[in-house]
């Protein structure tokens, strides 16, 4: 089979890359090296792959690279939460309107094949929450006077009472709170809507929790939070933990991430829709943090939970990963303190 990873030189692009190929599969890869995460073109790329080094939002050079392919892999995006407002521009250019050309490309070239996002578990907003009185509700984003006098759960829009969280299923409303979270959902919409008009194409929409592993790019705000914390903590920084640290979260490994989109992409059946892509393990950031400490030895320093909020983040969301168990056939398999020893050594990308 032939697949299209865009983004595939990316930190999970590069991670399906191998696998495909390790699976047997031809692979041709569209990345281009967005500065945000690139400093050129990585050393550690599997030379197996054919790479075009070209956006994918030129439309020519689409053209030719879905040619000939039996099955997309969308993971070209900018991602996390950015600097400021000031992104806009960019995430909409590259994450939807990148997203409208590919779709574009694959109407003109008549494709019937597998469509698998990856899209996110910002499209939630906050997480799944039940009140003590009103049962589950949808608390609206957080109070900014109350956060600034440390008060970061959720209230009950009802009563006001602290939530507790639970996992989120797939078919939660979603709602998303930041710029990012806007054009992943966006994305998802964009290929429903291709689904709608294309005879015989299944999208599978894969909604990544918080990937971390080796290959994350360093020093960027772009960057997840466990990289931020590595960096951190080669230069002998305490990592720095935002609110209380006790955020939570589902951490995943890229390599699991990877094996879900090579079953998404080649599984007898095809699977239709939203999985959340997680190990249905929760923990806290701060967790993460003390995990990476632990990891660099007795002499790294301890994290320093400094408190202050980011705009736009919000406080849990961690997945429920009961359907991509029973739909995908996938199940996490890297262990979360093992997972973060490992990437405590793992080479970064700068």
């Amino acid at each position: 089979m032939r697949v299209l990873v865009t983004g595939g030189a990316g930190f999970i692009g590069s991670h399906i890359t191998e696998a495909l190929l390790g699976a047997g599969h031809e692979v041709v890869v569209v990345d281009v090296l967005h500065p945000a995460a690139h400093r050129g073109e990585p050393t550690d790329l599997d030379q197996r792959a054919e790479y075009r080094w070209h956006d994918v939002g030129d439309r020519i050079a689409l053209r030719r690279a879905v040619a000939g392919c039996d099955a997309i892999c969308h993971q070209a995006a900018m991602v996390g939460l950015g600097v400021d407002f000031g992104d806009v521009t960019d995430y909409v250019t590259h994450n939807d309107l990148g997203t409208a050309v590919l779709l574009q490309a694959l109407h003109e070239q008549g494709f019937a094949g597998r469509l698998v996002l990856a899209s996110s578990m910002v499209v939630y907003g906050e997480g799944r929450y039940r009140c003590a009185e009103h049962g589950l509700v949808r608390p609206g984003p957080r109070d900014t006077a109350a956060l600034e006098q440390g008060h970061y759960e959720a209230g009950c829009p009802e009563c006001g009472r602290d939530l507790v969280p639970e996992a989120v299923p797939e078919d939660a409303s979603v709602d998303p709170r930041n710029v990012y979270a806007a054009t992943k959902l966006h994305q998802e919409h964009l290929c429903g809507a291709f689904v709608i008009e294309h005879s015989g194409v299944v999208a599978t929409m894969l909604r990544y929790h918080n990937v971390y592993g080796p290959r994350m790019p360093r020093d960027t705000p772009y960057a997840g939070v466990a990289s931020l914390f590595r960096s951190g903590l080669e230069r002998g920084e305490a990592p720095r933990v935002f609110e209380d640290g006790g955020q939570i979260r589902d951490f995943v490994h890229v390599r699991d991430v990877a094996r879900a989109n090579v079953l998404a992409l080649t599984r007898p059946e095809p699977v239709a829709g939203a999985l959340n892509i997680a190990s249905g393990a929760p923990h806290t950031i701060l967790d993460a943090a003390v995990a990476l400490s632990r990891a660099f030895g007795e002499r790294a320093p301890s994290p320093a939970v400094v408190g202050g909020w980011r705009a736009g983040d919000v406080r849990h969301v961690f997945a429920s990963a009961e359907r991509a168990r029973d739909r995908l056939g996938f199940v996490a398999e890297v262990d979360f303190d093992a997972g973060m020893r490992e990437l405590a050594s793992a080479p970064l990308r700068r």
